[in-house]
């Protein structure tokens, strides 16, 4: 069976899709989504919270659906790539109730990504006393290559990714926020042991760099050590595993062209001394988005496995992997699928993405067949 076939109509719906070997069932939860851009499982059943680029955070709950658009969060600039980008919760969000948000912001200079935190109110209604706490800077961006994405440690200690704001050469400069993953405290302070705190030039918040355009963070569930996906410029998208005080090589290491179709200024190849070469890596650009590593008993069949969306192929992408090293891969969508723009691992065993697009949806998906 190949492409989509509509089981139930209406805004909530079911598609079965893919070829035997990863045939699957995909369910409409909510349509009608601004471009959404990032979800969060709020515990206890309590439903999703998801962003939609033009600036609302909503809730969403199986029982009500799609909330009116939560208060307290910050105005954002929202053109092209910008906007409310990433969310995520506090790893001790059952106490402090701190909601994190990326999104962009328009400066003298330009574009840039922040980041901050608030507290959401007991009845997600309101996010309460939201606080910035770190700011790209230089904001270079026309609205290109912002990033950006948030992940969390095993120790507690929060992750941003900032992509190189289309200024390719300052992902190399240790003295900017692009291209950077930065490593923060939970209340948002520098970490004392960050490989770059005391070194002149170079900004403290650095845990690594030579990123491009940052679009998943997903950090491994067995050995913690954290992932990220990344836009390539024309070919060249990447996957990497991220290491303290690590050079990830753009511009100086890519395997893509320039949109030219010449080569990257500044390019010396593929693989470069001094930096370290992704883990997998795609020829041709499927625009790859956000991702997560399946480990739930639920559906054994998808153990050890990492999911990737795409949202210029409009696809989600099954990496099957040895360690650390991608052995196969499959797209799953068949040829109708819709550009994935954020794709999660529920706490009831689900894969959960969101489509990119003016009428946005919600998808929960499973492998065809398996019991509810």
């Amino acid at each position: 069976m190949t492409g989509y076939r509509r089981l139930v109509a209406g805004a909530v719906g079911l598609w079965l899709t893919g070829g035997s070997a990863a045939a699957l069932q995909v369910e409409i939860l909510q349509d009608k989504l601004d471009h959404p851009w990032a979800l969060a499982f709020l515990p206890g059943d309590r439903g999703i919270v998801i962003t939609e680029r033009s600036g609302q955070l909503r809730h969403w709950q199986p029982q009500s659906g799609l909330s009116a658009p939560i208060t307290g969060v910050p105005a954002v600039w929202a053109q092209r790539q910008g906007g409310l980008l990433d969310v995520a919760l506090a790893p001790d969000f059952a106490q402090s109730r701190r909601v994190w948000l990326s999104y962009t912001l328009r400066g003298a200079q330009g574009v840039g990504a922040a980041v901050g935190f608030g507290r959401l109110s007991e009845d997600v209604r309101r996010l309460e006393g939201f606080t910035e706490v770190l700011r790209q800077a230089p904001a270079l961006s026309s609205g290109a290559n912002l990033g950006t994405r948030i992940a969390f440690a095993p120790t507690g200690h929060v992750w941003v990714a900032f992509g190189d704001n289309f200024v390719a050469e300052n992902a190399q400069r240790l003295d900017t926020l692009q291209g950077k993953l930065v490593r923060l405290n939970p209340d948002g302070s520098v970490p004392a042991d960050n490989p770059l705190v005391g070194r002149e030039g170079a900004r403290p918040e650095i845990w690594a760099w030579g990123l491009r355009n940052p679009q998943g963070l997903a950090v491994h569930p067995t050995t913690g050590v954290l992932w990220e996906s990344e836009h390539g410029p024309r070919g060249g998208d990447e996957i990497n595993r991220i290491a303290r005080g690590q050079n990830y090589g753009w511009p100086l290491a890519t395997w893509g062209v320039d949109y030219s179709g010449e080569k990257v200024p500044g390019s010396r190849g593929g693989e470069v001394a001094g930096t370290v070469p992704p883990v997998e890596w795609w020829k041709v650009s499927p625009a790859i988005s956000g991702m997560a590593f399946y480990q739930h008993p639920r559906f054994p069949q998808w153990q050890n496995m990492l999911f990737v969306g795409a949202l210029k192929d409009r696809n989600l992408i099954q990496l099957r992997l040895s360690g650390d090293r991608v052995v196969a891969q499959q797209r799953l969508l068949g040829a109708r699928g819709e550009r994935i723009r954020d794709v999660r691992a529920g706490p009831d065993g689900y894969l959960y993405l969101l489509t990119d697009e003016a009428n946005g949806k919600l998808l929960r998906v499973s492998p065809e067949g398996a019991a509810p």
